[in-house]
């Protein structure tokens, strides 16, 4: 089976502490700018029972998921995100942008948990079924990026984890970037905020231009 491109669905990839938070921002503005509607979402979450998954994922717990059950509920989220709120606001004539999507599964539990890529493969093609028209992954060093997610204070269950897990979901990601160049755009996520704005600004207004009508 093959994916379903969305044009008008755009995600954001990229470790803990790459700063996604304020480029997805930037994006809905600069969308907004151009008089798009967009909705502005996230993974896991995005709709009320995909945020209460979410919770059982990230909040610590006397009895933490095992990889598996993990995975199994990322998608959970996943499936529910996209019927409830994804494929309803396209259809609506919104753009849709969101922090984090099926990439972040690869690189989370397939590259760094160890999980088999041939079962993400088939929950991914089987039950999420789209994928987003334009991914911008945020690539930083991780201790560049953790060092960012410490000033936080209260990590969540899997910023908990150590360093060389963290490298693993990096290489993960870069992984996808090497094999889907022309969806997913990596952005040098270690230079200054301005310099990192203006080249996702760059990359967004290119693309609108191309899928305003669609």
């Amino acid at each position: 089976m093959t994916l379903q491109s969305l044009p008008r669905f755009i995600s954001l990839e990229g470790g803990e502490g790459a700063g996604k938070s304020t480029v997805i921002s930037l994006i809905t503005n600069t969308l907004r700018e151009l008089g798009e509607s967009v909705v502005q979402t996230r993974e896991p979450g995005g709709t009320p029972l995909a945020e209460e998954i979410r919770a059982l994922l990230l909040d610590d717990h006397d009895e933490a998921p095992v990889s598996d059950v993990e995975v199994l509920l990322m998608f959970a989220s996943r499936v529910q995100h996209v019927q409830k709120l994804i494929l309803p606001s396209l259809k609506h004539g919104a753009w849709v942008v969101s922090d984090r999507f099926a990439d972040a599964s690869f690189a989370y539990q397939g590259h760094a948990r160890g999980l088999d890529m041939h079962k993400l493969n088939v929950l991914n093609e089987e039950f999420v079924g789209v994928q987003p028209g334009l991914t911008l992954l945020l690539d930083v060093s991780v201790e560049t990026g953790m060092s960012r997610v410490s000033k936080r204070g209260q990590l969540d269950r899997i910023e908990q984890e150590d360093l060389s897990f963290f490298e693993t979901v990096r290489e993960g990601y870069l992984a996808r970037a090497a094999a889907e160049p022309n969806r997913i755009r990596i952005i040098d996520a270690n230079q200054d905020e301005a310099s990192v704005a203006a080249q996702v600004r760059e990359i967004i207004l290119d693309y609108a231009k191309d899928h305003l009508s669609e």
